[in-house]
């Protein structure tokens, strides 16, 4: 029985760290394998292929996309292939490595340029559109990172003697796109666990396309398919950070417990809230096949980390983690003509789809909706205009909130509304509106955006701080 295991961008760039921590640590012989690892790009490649993901700052992708000459994107992809050498060179100092590396990536990158290029080309006549081809451009250049990273990783290991087996499923060179699952099996089903260590790109091709769906979340969605498809005992994503009962910079490092066992429901509300344990779609193929998710720290590598399974529930109900985000708008639509007319809820959620915009919560009464969206001014400013406009006689105000949520895998707690009813009034925070589902697994309050820290540090003092939990440790 073996392990699938997911490596990210920021732990990979500490490369030497995760050889020790993660790929080799103090295993020898048999216990090197019956180990598939999952690898992203190296940090801030993937920013450079495409877009830079918060800045938005354009990458060989977007200068493509947008450009009118060949220069404003050749000169973006040799920047990457400057960077991707620089890494070799600081991952491999002996000669026969290092020329391994770059020939490896130097050929991809040769591949993708004349293959850009003759689109660039192509689509000078009218009959071809650039537009109708970018998605796949998108998906082979992001595909370049993640094969930089997983060639360089069977490097380093067969340096040290592991037989490290790369699985590429980029689909290079490949005639023609498979079926998403049928890639993944097709590409282990030669492979001997027992004896290979098998280490495999983040992306993967297929007819699908990935990243029509889950853009630049691609590479959470291979590792789960290969730990369901290949039937794995346990599913390991190696974090930079313990999942703990809050964010230490907010609540303080002496004051936070790392959450020993938790459920999927708790994953999911988590990601709800932009602060993913996993992506939402690959817990649902985990929780389907019915694999167990542990989450660790990646330089921490003798802490048994969190464990997340379907059925388990706290032994008592307790809050488990305080979470939140700030990016968040209210988004109130009044209009006394609502009552009773379900349509003004369908058309401005598709509405507010369209624009892209991501919808935390929402609540109603009478004659208003008001929905907690995340997304720029600019969209939110942009949605406000066009529902005034589809509904003239409605009231739409936009309001700068963030919601502050108690989350647990059983929140059945007596007094619990009280109690952060209280707690938030003793720190002086005012509170917009507040949501407890009937399924007892979060409790959301909405506050004003200055208050958030305050109103985490605040929940935390109050709901889990008096609990003393301790730092609870999954059974390894």
């Amino acid at each position: 029985m073996h392990t699938v295991e997911k490596i990210g961008g920021t732990s990979m760039s500490r490369f030497e760290e995760v050889l020790d921590n993660i790929l080799l640590g103090q295993r020898q012989d048999q216990r090197l394998y019956q180990r598939v690892f999952v690898v992203s790009a190296f940090s801030g490649m993937t920013n450079l292929l495409l877009e830079h993901k918060k800045t938005g700052e354009p990458g060989v992708y977007q200068r493509f996309a947008d450009a009118h000459n060949e220069e404003a994107w050749l000169e973006a992809l040799e920047a990457v292939r400057q960077q991707m050498l620089a890494k070799n060179a600081a991952l491999f100092a002996g000669e026969f490595e290092r020329q391994a590396a770059n020939q490896f990536i130097g050929a991809r990158i040769d591949d993708v340029r004349e293959c850009m290029h003759s689109l660039q080309r192509l689509c000078v006549y009218g009959h071809f559109q650039l537009s109708e081809h970018l998605m796949k451009v998108r998906e082979m250049l992001a595909s370049l990172g993640e094969a930089h990273s997983a060639f360089n990783t069977v490097l380093a290991l067969k340096q040290r003697g592991v037989n490290a087996k790369l699985v590429d499923l980029t689909g290079w060179h490949l005639d023609a796109p498979l079926p998403f699952e049928e890639m993944i099996r097709s590409c282990f089903a030669e492979l001997d666990l027992s004896c290979e260590l098998a280490v495999a790109t983040g992306y993967t091709h297929c007819s699908e396309g990935l990243m029509n769906t889950f853009d630049r979340g691609y590479s959470e969605i291979t590792f789960a398919q290969i730990a369901a498809a290949t039937g794995a005992r346990e599913a390991i994503i190696h974090k930079e950070f313990h999942l703990s009962s809050a964010d230490p910079n907010l609540v303080g490092a002496d004051k936070v417990v790392t959450i020993g066992r938790t459920n999927y429901d708790v994953a999911d509300q988590l990601s709800n809230l932009g602060m993913e344990a996993i992506h939402p779609k690959a817990a649902k193929t985990l929780r389907r096949a019915n694999i167990e998710l542990r989450i660790k720290n990646a330089f921490e590598p003798e802490h048994a980390g969190t464990l997340i399974s379907q059925p388990y529930r706290s032994e008592r109900p307790c809050v488990e983690i305080i979470a939140g985000r700030k990016d968040v708008f209210g988004l109130e639509v009044f209009d006394q003509e609502m009552l009773g007319d379900v349509g003004y809820d369908i058309e401005i959620t598709k509405l507010l789809k369209q624009l892209k915009l991501y919808v935390v919560n929402k609540d109603s009464d009478a004659n208003s909706i008001t929905y907690y969206a995340s997304g720029s001014r600019k969209l939110i400013n942009r949605a406000a205009r066009l529902i005034e406009e589809r509904y003239p006689a409605a009231e739409v105000t936009v309001h700068n909130v963030a919601i502050v949520s108690a989350i647990g895998s059983d929140l059945k707690v007596k007094g619990i509304l009280a109690k952060t009813v209280a707690a938030l009034a003793e720190a002086g925070i005012s509170i917009q509106a507040v949501h407890q589902s009937i399924r007892q697994v979060g409790m959301q309050c909405v506050v004003n955006e200055e208050d958030y820290d305050a109103a985490v540090a605040a929940l935390h003092r109050a709901l889990i701080e008096p609990e003393n939990h301790g730092d609870v440790i999954a059974a390894a």
